[in-house]
């Protein structure tokens, strides 16, 4: 064999190398984007029941250095301090407290699911009269109740405040909102809420997107994953488990191992419209029928630029005067031509179609409105 004939040969064995390279990479590459269009069920529903719930309480901040409420003008904590002085034992009734270092806040706060008595959750603290600042106050014992009325939690710890407030005799300078302030771990649970989860016998998913078509493919997968139809599409925002007496002894590891499977959600076809900040969302499906698109704008610009006219030199008789100069200019934007979207194209296609006439976002939103309005736009819109 020649030396030329090995160089060949070398240099197929080569090309072959690198095709399987690239059909390798390739492979790759379209596996990770089925995967990336798949969501896991965990990420696109919940379990129903499985939830936060909101806490609220009414209480004194104290320690603040003279930016607290004023007592004339916010009854509501003059009459809480009076109360919570008598109960400390000090008689504080037809006296004239003038103190600005207290002021009244509602305090909020999220009790997660399955909270036990003695964990602590983190609380929100906002101003409900005229204080102007609580950087530097505590909050006094507050319980927090839920909607039932009930006491679920106590709050009470010193507020980190993230903005502030400086001012002077000549101005004031102001970061955030300094009324307004956050207690990490600032509440301790009381009161935990009656729910077992192992002992349902049915459970629920409640998808987060409600769609008929994802909901289906959810009951699809979990019924392929555990061998049994144990899933059912109710609606197009719930899927009922009914989990067999196997699965029921061990109902955590029996939704760990759903919550794990991926799905490819289904999305309705929305074009999302927001014309305060001129934003323009559209969604893959998106689809407009055959339309002709036309766009231009008739634009006058009148300018002023007014001159002033000296007399000549040693004029006895002439003045100085202003002398109007106009100018104006007719644009009616020749240039915009008619486009024809043909039937059935894809989101690409029309945002290249728009963008091809020079069109601006607010120019697009009125082109979106009118397709809709022609009935060509085979989407839903939803204007923000």
């Amino acid at each position: 064999m020649t030396f030329g004939e090995k160089l060949d040969q070398a240099a197929r064995r080569l090309a072959i190398a690198t095709l399987g390279a690239f059909a390798l990479l390739l492979g790759l590459n379209l596996a990770a984007g089925g995967a990336f269009a798949a969501s896991r069920i965990k990420d696109i529903a919940s379990i129903e029941g499985v939830r936060e719930n909101q806490l609220i309480g009414y209480g004194l901040v104290v320690g603040l250095d003279g930016t607290g409420d004023t007592l004339r003008n916010a009854p509501f904590t003059r009459q809480s301090l009076e109360a919570m002085l008598e109960r400390l034992g000090i008689n504080t009734r037809n006296t004239n407290m003038r103190t600005d270092n207290v002021a009244a806040v509602m305090v909020t706060a999220d009790l997660p699911p399955f909270s036990r008595q003695g964990s602590r959750i983190d609380v929100t603290v906002g101003a409900l009269g005229d204080a102007e600042n609580l950087q530097g106050g505590t909050l006094l014992v507050t319980p927090l109740m839920g909607a039932d009325g009930e006491v679920y939690a106590v709050a009470q710890g010193n507020i980190a405040v993230g903005g502030f407030k400086a001012q002077g005799q000549g101005g004031s300078v102001t970061k955030g909102v300094p009324t307004a302030g956050r207690i990490a771990n600032g509440a301790i649970v009381e009161r935990e809420i009656n729910f077992q989860l192992a002992a349902l016998p049915q459970l629920q998913l409640a998808l987060r997107n409600p769609d008929i078509t994802t909901a289906q493919r959810i009951a699809l997968v979990i019924n392929e994953h555990i061998g049994s139809p144990v899933a059912m599409a109710l609606d197009p925002g719930t899927v009922q488990l009914t989990p067999l007496p196997a699965q029921r002894a061990d109902i955590m590891g029996f939704l760990t191992g759903i919550e794990q499977l991926t799905v490819e959600p289904d999305q309705l076809a929305r074009v999302v419209i927001d014309e305060v900040s001129g934003t323009i969302v559209m969604g893959a499906n998106v689809r407009v029928s055959t339309v002709a698109i036309a766009q231009g704008n008739l634009t006058i610009r009148v300018t002023e630029t007014p001159q002033v006219s000296q007399p000549q030199a040693l004029s006895n008789t002439g003045k100085t005067t202003v002398v109007p100069r106009t100018d104006i200019n007719v644009d009616e934007n020749k240039s915009a031509k008619l486009a024809m979207v043909e039937e059935g194209v894809r989101l690409q296609d029309l945002v290249d179609g728009l963008n091809a006439l020079g069109i601006g976002p607010r120019d697009m939103i009125s082109i979106l409105q009118a397709l809709k309005v022609a009935g060509a736009l085979q989407a839903d819109i939803q204007v923000l």
